[in-house]
């Protein structure tokens, strides 16, 4: 299997459930559900875990008590940690504010800056995948382009990323651009780009390339959390691309980690994907 670099977050995530939907300036109650690890690291790396890659995050938190039960659990999960990095600054938990349909909201401090070093050797390397606002991940696309595939989510900002194949949602693309979507995406990851692939929810999903789109519907799921579901997308997209599958069969293969990612009480893609992930290895599939 692969070896798979992650630039991401790893989260201590604090779930709170309400009663009601939320509303401006209205009363209601909760349930703690506790914390929980979370991140675009975990909720990505877990799943490539389970499909038999090796995994390291590229992320920093810090020296506190909170940061350790976050590496502690990271690592007991399989995710390499050995190239995180370590601040003094405490490491607050990220508030998951989750509504009776499922859906959540996301309220964090702001984070201290993440500044990545010189560029590693990535010929060992596989595959690359940013999902980070970290400084310097410009310069490791750059360098890892020629070397291995090199998977982004677009950024909140419009910041260069350079990549293969770049992804967003239909929510954080609507209002950028009046470009069509692939001439923004090879304005923003350059002349490389193969895919730009843009999830849609409960709508499926599109990979637009050089004169060509490939759809495909989302696959049917219960809704339970929704946290995580972009990022197990990615990690099935990044999953079928490994094994040389054709775009069409990528989006497909995401959009079945997504429908177990939002089927299951977690920020991590939950048992239902381990489980279907187990019986795919056993059978050599």
């Amino acid at each position: 299997m692969a070896n798979i670099m992650l630039v991401a977050n790893l989260n201590c995530d604090r779930v709170l459930t309400l009663d009601k939907p939320l509303s401006p300036g209205g009363r209601h109650h909760y349930q703690d559900g506790g914390r929980r690890l979370g991140g675009g690291g975990a909720n990505t790396g877990l799943g490539l875990i389970w499909a038999g890659h090796q995994v390291a995050l590229v992320s920093q938190v810090g020296k506190d008590d909170t940061a350790d039960w976050l590496l502690a659990e990271a690592s007991l999960q399989g995710l390499n940690c050995s190239l995180l990095h370590r601040h003094d600054v405490a490491t607050p938990e990220l508030l998951l504010v989750m509504t009776p349909d499922g859906e959540r909201t996301i309220i964090r401090p702001h984070r201290p800056p993440f500044i990545l070093g010189n560029p590693p050797d990535f010929s060992r390397w596989d595959v690359l995948y940013f999902n980070s606002s970290a400084q310097g991940c410009e310069a490791w696309a750059q360098a890892a382009m020629p070397k291995c595939l090199v998977v982004a989510q677009l950024a909140k900002d419009e910041r260069l990323r350079p990549c293969h194949v770049l992804i967003t949602s239909k929510d954080d693309w609507q209002g950028r651009s009046d470009l069509s979507p692939w001439q923004y995406a090879r304005r923003i990851a350059g002349e490389s780009l193969q895919y730009f692939v843009m999830t849609d929810g409960a709508n499926g999903a599109v990979a637009y390339s050089e004169g060509t789109e490939v759809e495909i519907p989302a696959v049917p799921a219960e809704v339970v959390d929704t946290t995580g579901a972009g990022d197990a997308f990615a990690a099935g997209l990044i999953h079928a691309l490994i094994s040389q599958s054709q775009i069409q069969t990528a989006l497909e293969e995401g959009a079945k980690w997504a429908a177990c990612a939002v089927s299951t009480s977690s920020s991590t893609p939950g048992e239902a994907l381990k489980q279907q992930l187990s019986l795919s290895l056993s059978s050599g599939n």
